[in-house]
């Protein structure tokens, strides 16, 4: 079985494809300056336009984990954008855990795998 990799960096592939799976690699806002909304926001626009890539969609997401650095001040506005995002009927099995970023200004990451 083949296995297509896209945008590889040296330690990393955005986008790994195998079996008609597709695996995105941990995604973040553009910009880290807005709030938990706005970066959710992007983060969730970055996630709709690599899996468009890869031939696939939001609705065939089967799993995700969303690393937020504090849970207790940003799960609320974490979940008023996600639930507007997520089709109903449509949603994934997900984790969300408290994380320490690799910078202080990211809010959150998020890691998706879906059928292509």
């Amino acid at each position: 079985m083949s296995v297509q990799r896209l945008h590889t960096e040296a330690r990393y592939s955005e986008i790994v494809i195998h079996n008609h799976t597709v695996y995105l690699a941990g995604q973040l806002a553009d910009d880290y300056s807005g709030d938990i909304v706005q970066q959710t926001r992007e983060t969730l626009a970055n996630i709709d336009r690599l899996l468009a890539e890869a031939g696939s969609d939001k609705s065939k997401i089967l799993s995700v984990t969303i690393y937020l650095r504090d849970m207790a001040r940003d799960y609320v506005g974490l979940n008023q954008v996600w639930d507007a995002w997520v089709a109903a009927g449509t949603a994934p099995a997900r984790a969300c855990v408290e994380a320490q970023m690799y910078k202080p200004e990211v809010l959150v990451e998020m890691t998706v795998v879906a059928a292509q």
